[in-house]
């Protein structure tokens, strides 16, 4: 099972180029791609229905030809508009015109709202500016039209490498994409423009794709599955490892909980929570399984952690921002022990992203943050916070902390100090619940502890987290989480 391949606009560019000089012609790779679409559509169709074609100047625009000389042999009515003229039209894109023997009318002729399916073949992945003009109008007037929009390769008007919305753009149904997704595909907003996303096959070669894909995925299970820990028989809670989950003060506990008990749910053989004297009551009241250690501040976590056994750590959740708590990080890292870092651990560095720089280059760390916290953090390093990329600013973040970065969101990005990178392909509007992310900490850190390398821990906890909230839907709350691990990782793991 390969991981998933995100190719960026340029690297799908440079892969076309690829496969064109192994002996594919382009023209043949765009009909491949028209004969995709089209499938699509006539699944999407009843008999005689009529189809609206929006084709743009480029090689997008050129498998709209395509798609419409194939659907009209199939007995359906086409009206198929273009941006600009056929005269006008340049490479593949000029041939597959010929193909098209029906009318070609100027864009802004077209009626959008007598169409039983609209295919939205304007832009491709190649755009990077505003939509403005008859573009703009034309965009406008398909959303306006209530009409099914089936995107060509992508939704026209979002950027293919940021999923950022040009002006505007088109808000698709569905997307038939080739070879690989795009960053669009997954990043928000392009990923709620695009509906539902089908990648076909056109004969690009999976060995063409790894040769021009650099380093980012689908987190997906096929990432990171065969490195999933697997209890084999002989195996007991010892060779599990043991996770460490600092707690807050006496009425800031509950987070510290919800982290230990998914730790503990995702496989960690022993979990104890640290907790200040004066919560050790409140704390011992809700435990049973986890375990409870008094800690007294930095010199009470350097005392626990002589004990070796100790291999993750979680500190952040509702720890309190202030310098304590840096004080207590800076104790984790020199321990060189797993640390999943989140909340109150990073709101504390704010500013004073350096410190986190020097901190970690020892120790593998999982940064967790949400966007609110990464600015807070980097603050005052405008090249990791000024990209438009989200993988971009995650990449650069994660290099020079020395740490894994999850960027957290509906399209959360992770992000690797050596240059890899995921963007998370289950996201729920589900997880916008108090505790959830105290949740996810706990499960990296449990993953952790079995022994699962940083960067493979953060995808597959950020993915079994996904997964855990998609399955309960509405009503969710954090306390849900950890009891909905289990049937994930059964269905992983059988």
């Amino acid at each position: 099972m390969h991981p998933e391949l995100i190719l960026r606009p340029q690297q799908m560019k440079q892969a076309d180029g690829l496969t064109v000089a192994s002996g594919i012609p382009g023209i043949e790779l765009m009909r491949r791609a028209g004969r995709a679409v089209a499938e699509a559509a006539a699944k999407m169709l009843m008999k005689e229905a009529h189809v609206v074609i929006a084709a743009g100047p480029g090689q997008n625009g050129g498998d709209g030809f395509v798609v419409a000389a194939l659907l009209a042999g199939q007995g359906y009515r086409i009206s198929l508009g273009l941006l600009g003229r056929v005269e006008q039209l340049s490479g593949d894109a000029v041939l597959a015109a010929r193909d098209w023997k029906g009318p070609v009318v100027p864009i802004d002729s077209l009626a959008f709202d007598e169409a039983d399916l609209i295919v939205d073949a304007l832009f491709g992945t190649g755009l990077a500016r505003d939509l403005e003009g008859v573009a703009r109008i034309a965009v406008e007037r398909m959303n306006a039209s209530g009409k099914p929009i089936l995107a060509v390769d992508l939704s026209s008007g979002i950027d293919g490498d940021t999923g950022q919305v040009r002006g505007v753009a088109v808000k698709a149904n569905r997307t038939i994409t080739f070879a690989a997704r795009k960053p669009c595909h997954l990043l928000m907003p392009g990923r709620a423009y695009c509906g539902d996303v089908e990648i076909a096959d056109i004969g690009i070669a999976r060995e063409t794709l790894e040769a021009t894909s650099g380093r980012l995925f689908a987190n997906t299970p096929s990432l990171w599955l065969d490195k999933l820990p697997r209890p084999e028989l002989s195996s007991h809670k010892y060779d599990r490892g043991h996770t460490l989950v600092l707690s807050g003060g006496a009425t800031r506990t509950g987070a510290a909980r919800l982290a230990a008990r998914a730790a503990l749910r995702t496989g960690s053989g022993l979990v104890t929570v640290a907790s200040p004297p004066e919560a050790l009551g409140v704390n011992a009241a809700h435990l049973t399984a986890i375990m409870l250690r008094g800690c007294d501040g930095p010199e009470g976590l350097h005392h626990i952690l002589q004990d070796e056994r100790l291999n993750s750590l979680v500190l952040g959740p509702a720890l309190g921002v202030h310098s304590g708590t840096r004080a207590m990080v800076a104790v984790a890292a020199h321990a060189r022990r797993s640390l999943v870092l989140d909340a109150d651990a990073l709101t504390s560095f704010e500013g004073l992203a350096t410190e986190v720089h020097q901190a970690f280059r020892h120790a593998p760390t999982v940064l967790t943050p949400h966007d609110g916290e990464f600015m807070r953090l980097f603050k005052g390093h405008p090249d990791i916070i000024d990209p438009e990329s989200k993988i971009e600013r995650a990449h650069r973040a994660a290099a020079y902390t020395g740490a894994v970065l999850v960027l957290k969101g509906p399209d959360t990005v992770i992000a690797a100090p050596d240059g890899r990178a995921a963007i998370n392909a289950n996201g729920t509007p589900y997880l916008g619940t108090a505790g959830s992310g105290d949740t996810l900490c706990g499960i990296i850190a449990g993953l952790m502890a079995q022994g699962l390398p940083a960067f493979e821990a953060a995808c597959a906890g950020v993915w079994i987290h996904g997964e855990a909230g998609a399955s309960f839907g509405p009503g969710l709350i954090a306390e849900d989480l950890a009891e909905l691990i289990p049937g994930v990782l059964r269905k992983l793991l059988t």
